[in-house]
């Protein structure tokens, strides 16, 4: 169900926020954007997934402008995002997490790169963490190698990977900079390049989802951009802090489905894709296991480490079911 006001039309930006139970963090993250945002005129449409939290009548108590798009389940966030785009009146898009705070002048300065650079379908900023430390903004498209063997392996094969993955965490670049991917946290995409490549890929529910849009795009001939000037404080992971273990499920069920899609995977090559990642789960629940003996299974993190591999493991021998994931 629906609920605006008339509807803006011709404007800026279009605010998407997806909510599910995180009240607090989503009444904070509105009061940035209300408090920051004054150069560019903006919507706001924030798509509800069935919180009983009482996130809803709380925004709509303090801020009666807010689109509210109500679902009665969780839909994920591929899909929440594209009920909101297919109702947006903004020339660009702006996908925000709700565990986010806007900064000063961020919101313009994606505006601004957009503007600038009419080849680029979207563009990410610098996220930093709540001490204001910075957080890796970009990615490189996975590879099986770095998808499915150990970061220690992974190094020992592809030695560059590492330093790839975490360079905007640990260096300084001036911006724009076309990169492969940026993160879902914060996202600036053109409406016309949405138009042209498509909205998100709705089998994806958690994670990923980014991933191939990105891919997409420059599958596509658009360009992606990482701003390091615009930030975004990114509390990240608070929206799903207590779900971690279904949660790695879901994250398991995407990767897969990216690698099923952009390989084009015979029924062969699947199935070999699933055994690749059993085995690379049962390798890390015999270590844990291993590990947890020979401490007498005093020691808090492996055993939650132990604990979470094999839930994977079981996943997997069940047949990977919805039921094991995020609750839908």
């Amino acid at each position: 169900m629906l609920q605006s006001n008339n509807a803006i039309k011709n404007i800026d930006l279009s605010i998407i926020i997806i909510n599910w139970n995180t009240k607090q963090l989503l009444m904070d993250c509105l009061a940035s954007i209300y408090k920051t945002v004054r150069d560019i005129s903006f919507e706001l449409i924030v798509v509800d997934n069935g919180s009983t939290d009482g996130s809803v009548e709380a925004v709509s108590a303090k801020y009666p402008g807010v689109i509210i798009i109500l679902n009665s389940s969780n839909q994920g966030f591929a899909r929440a995002n594209n009920a909101a785009m297919k109702n947006m009146h903004g020339k660009y898009a702006l996908l925000l997490n709700s565990d986010t705070l806007v900064k000063e002048s961020s919101l313009e300065k994606l505006f601004a790169c957009m503007e600038q650079h009419p080849e680029s379908g979207m563009c990410g900023p610098q996220l930093l963490n709540a001490d204001g430390s910075k957080q890796n903004s970009v990615g490189e498209f996975p590879t099986l190698v770095t998808a499915f063997l150990s970061k220690t392996l992974a190094h020992l094969l592809v030695p560059r990977a590492p330093q790839k993955m975490s360079r905007t965490k640990h260096s300084d670049f001036q911006g724009p900079l076309a990169v492969e991917c940026i993160i879902g946290a914060c996202m600036m995409v053109r409406k016309t390049s949405i138009d042209a490549v498509g909205m998100l890929d709705e089998d994806y529910f958690f994670l990923y989802e980014e991933t191939d849009w990105c891919l997409r795009m420059q599958k596509s001939g658009w360009l992606v951009f990482y701003l390091p000037d615009a930030e975004i404080v990114h509390l990240d992971g608070q929206s799903m802090k207590n779900i971690n273990v279904r949660a790695r499920t879901e994250a398991w069920r995407s990767r897969y489905l990216f690698f099923k899609k952009s390989l084009n995977l015979s029924p062969m090559a699947w199935k070999g894709l699933l055994l690749l990642g059993f085995v690379q789960n049962a390798y890390h629940f015999i270590a844990y296991s291993t590990l947890n003996l020979i401490t007498l299974f005093f020691l808090k993190r492996l055993r939650r480490r132990w604990y979470l591999f094999a839930y994977l493991l079981v996943w997997h021998v069940r047949g990977r079911p919805d039921a094991m994931g995020i609750q839908r």
